[in-house]
């Protein structure tokens, strides 16, 4: 299983401070949404020069206009870029046909679908590399979330998937027994003390 880095900061410079502290312990580096609105592309170009090596996620969350955002981005250097589940599939093939295009990769994030499972098959069919069961910062915070319905989710679903919801150190061993592709892990990483250690430690409990 690959080990995702969230980076939900609002600057380049604190995303390439980060970036830095956990690349030797991660596989892809995701710029969050926040990040990319905040600094734009250009976010997207700093972190990839920095990190030739490492797979580059622009978390774009595009809900229309698939082919255009998606080749702005892959043309930025982002290896994935993520549309929402709930974009209409034109959007979805569109985003799809501009992967293909560069020779990079479609994420689906699930984010606000209902019935995941069947959407995450649908989305692969439409040539989606893998989906991210995701529940965002929100949906973390009501009372009564657990990741447990995110891990139900992915095995369900019977495609490839990555979980994304509020996984750290005492939930990752868990998200690998699910059979996930990938672990997305942000706040317990850039929240913490020290993010080589946490990172290191993360990518221990997985092997």
């Amino acid at each position: 299983m690959k080990l995702q880095f969230a980076i939900d900061t609002l600057t380049t410079e604190k995303a390439l401070e980060l970036a830095a502290a956990a690349a030797a312990h991660v596989d892809i580096l995701e710029l969050g949404t926040p990040l990319i609105k905040s600094e734009g592309l250009a976010a997207v170009t700093a972190l990839k020069e920095a990190h030739p090596d490492k797979v580059i996620f622009a978390d774009l969350k595009t809900m229309d206009a698939g082919e255009l955002e998606a080749d702005i981005a892959f043309g930025a250097g982002a290896d994935l870029v993520t549309v929402l589940g709930s974009a209409d599939d034109s959007t979805i093939a569109g985003a799809v046909k501009a992967a293909k295009k560069h020779g990079k990769g479609v994420v689906v994030d699930l984010i606000g679908v209902a019935d995941k499972p069947a959407r995450a098959k649908e989305v692969v069919a439409l040539g989606a590399e893998f989906v991210e069961v995701h529940a965002g910062l929100d949906e973390q915070a009501q009372e009564g979330y657990s990741l447990d319905s995110l891990l139900r989710a992915g095995e369900a679903s019977g495609v490839p998937f990555s979980i994304a919801g509020g996984v750290n150190a005492s939930t990752i061993g868990s998200v690998r027994d699910a059979g996930a592709r990938i672990a997305v892990v942000g706040g317990a990483l850039y929240g913490a003390p020290d993010v080589t250690a946490a990172a290191a430690q993360l990518r221990a409990a997985i092997v």
